[in-house]
């Protein structure tokens, strides 16, 4: 058990289990002062041990790439290295070698470990909107919206599902900002 790791914020003395998570102010048994004490569950639970890769006891098994002493329990889905029970790292069903894990999330290959992107959608209508306090940058941000627009069409929009509202908005006010241009510049050549 952990938790004797728990201690006193005053005198660092360990703290008992039956002051755990009571809700109630307790006494410290070493200096008396007062606490309340609410530790997770998992800490007074015992920790489970990891799996070890079994030894290879018959010659001609295969073995795992990165440890040849132990024998091969799958291959990795994406490059094909026989793993053993240590370097078998499942995600959503696939098997894969701690490398590749690495290598797919670097690259941007596995969407799963993603925990942030760019949000090409929102830039694209910040870019069509803020310009509008400055109106002649519309001239150059406006095209440029438009641009950012297209190439956020297929992005991924966010961790979180998000609709495509930002990106029809962006494109409308963009197109309403050049229609703008067109007629200044229309009515000008008039005359």
């Amino acid at each position: 058990m952990l938790a004797p790791a728990v201690t006193c914020p005053k005198c660092s003395s360990p703290l008992p289990e039956t002051a755990f998570n009571t809700g109630q102010l307790t006494d410290c048994p070493a200096c008396s002062v007062l606490l309340q004490v609410e530790v997770f569950p998992a800490l007074l639970r015992p920790i489970e041990s990891g799996i070890t890769g079994e030894t290879i006891l018959v010659d001609g098994e295969a073995s795992c790439f990165y440890h040849p002493q132990k024998r091969a329990s799958t291959p990795c889905a994406s490059c094909g290295r026989f793993l053993c029970a240590l370097c078998d790292v499942e995600l959503n069903g696939r098997h894969m070698c701690p490398v590749c894990l690495e290598t797919g999330q670097k690259k941007g290959k596995l969407t799963d470990l993603e925990n942030k992107r760019t949000l090409f959608d929102s830039a694209a209508l910040t870019l069509s909107l803020v310009p509008l306090v400055i109106w002649p940058f519309t001239l150059v941000t406006a095209p440029g919206t438009i641009v950012l627009a297209i190439y956020a069409w297929n992005k991924p929009s966010s961790v979180v599902p998000r609709t495509r509202v930002r990106i029809y908005l962006a494109i409308f006010i963009a197109l309403l900002e050049i229609a703008g241009w067109v007629l200044l510049f229309g009515t000008m050549f008039r005359r």
